[in-house]
């Protein structure tokens, strides 16, 4: 059985809400890169007002869409994300209230539901920094500018 592992990340600047989304996705199998994809979705834009949690959600989706497209539902599939709200709701321990997200986050669990081991996993976010590249990369193209982020060491 194929064996995939996947990262997902989204920002939305240069203010939140409101800001211009970007997004990016990447999955791998046996180590290996195999697709990749990153976005830009501008305030109001078909995705609806747009927040950083929107922007996660439009990142998950780009990749449960590559998978459902590439046949591979039936697929072990591990899918990593520093974003503990789409995380913990993805994993039905944090119910969808409310918020800008909702209607992306239940097209998500639809999409979800048509896979057979589907996996989620919180990791912080210095190990997701090839999706987080892809969803700053389109930001930048677009002439947005990124805060820099300060760790907290």
């Amino acid at each position: 059985m194929r064996n995939f592992i996947s990262y997902f990340d989204g920002a939305c600047e240069p203010v939140n809400p409101g800001g211009t989304m970007g997004f990016g996705a990447v999955v791998t199998e046996n180590g290996e890169i195999i697709w990749q994809a990153a976005g830009l979705s501008p305030p109001k834009s078909k995705h609806g007002p747009t927040s950083n949690n929107v922007a996660e959600y439009v990142a998950l989706l780009a990749l449960l869409d590559y998978f459902i497209e590439a046949g591979l539902t039936g697929c072990e599939i591990e899918v990593r994300g520093d974003s503990k709200l789409v995380v913990e709701q993805m994993t039905g321990n944090w119910q969808i209230s409310q918020g800008l997200y909702v209607q992306a986050a239940r097209q998500a669990q639809r999409l979800a539901s048509r896979f057979s081991n589907l996996r989620f996993l919180l990791i912080p976010r210095e190990q997701n920094y090839l999706a987080d590249a892809l969803s700053k990369s389109e930001l930048v193209k677009a002439g947005i500018r990124i805060p820099e982020r300060r760790s907290s060491a």
